[in-house]
């Protein structure tokens, strides 16, 4: 683990992150656009509480969710075929954020803070911060975040204020990767949420390889539409 400078973009070797706690890998730096993408490119995020220092983690194991194998229960698809929800993206990119970082049951405080908020949002001005949002008679009512780079979706943190809206928006997202051919969407750590949905974990080493597949040749981001989703 190493302190890191404001002006240098590298990180040390990911194999070199804390086993305790799980992943800490880097101390310091910024949240530049540029050292974001150079950590989410390496399998590095970041993760800290407003007034600690920024900590940069590598977990491993590391839970992904392959699109492919994406779960849908039975009760859920029921939900999904109802007409009483839109779905939209990019539209409300800095709202998702701060309804992410709303107080939830048995949290003393939250890690999206206005520091994070505002790093995002810039990535989301410069189209590769994406926001998936359900909407219910004209109220946002669920939704999630994340960075895409190349064919890899990294999911950062969904909310929901009725049942099930942050699973109907993340099936929409899972749907329309699948059909831009996606081949991963990191999840980071392992929640019994996105493992009923699909999600399972694998060796750091197995997704760096993955990364190191997908991501090369990452095009130039844009603001992200959902024409047409089919929901089975």
């Amino acid at each position: 683990m190493i302190s890191g400078s404001r002006t240098c973009l590298s990180f040390p070797p990911v194999e070199n992150a804390l086993s305790e706690p799980n992943g800490l890998l880097a101390v310091g730096g910024d949240l530049s656009p540029q050292r974001l993408l150079e950590a989410y490119s390496r399998g590095i995020f970041p993760w800290f509480n407003e007034d600690d220092p920024i900590l940069w983690w590598s977990p491993d194991p590391r839970m992904v969710l392959f699109p492919n194998e994406l779960k849908i229960s039975r009760s859920l698809r029921k939900t999904l075929k109802k007409d009483h929800y839109q779905i939209r993206t990019d539209c409300s990119f800095t709202q998702v954020m701060h309804a992410c970082a709303a107080p939830r049951k048995g949290q003393a405080g939250t890690w999206i803070h206005p520091q994070m908020v505002a790093a995002y949002t810039m990535l989301h001005e410069k189209g590769l911060a994406h926001s998936i949002e359900t909407w219910m008679d004209g109220v946002l009512v669920g939704g999630l975040y994340g960075v895409s780079l190349g064919k890899v979706f990294f999911g950062e943190s969904m909310f929901s204020l009725v049942p099930d809206a942050s699973k109907i928006a993340f099936v929409h997202l899972v749907k329309k990767l699948q059909c831009w051919e996606y081949g991963l969407i990191d999840c980071q750590v392992k929640t019994g949420h996105l493992a009923s949905l699909g999600a399972r974990e694998i060796s750091r080493v197995e997704f760096g390889q993955k990364l190191d597949t997908l991501i090369n040749g990452s095009k130039p981001g844009s603001k992200w539409h959902f024409d047409r989703v089919l929901i089975e």
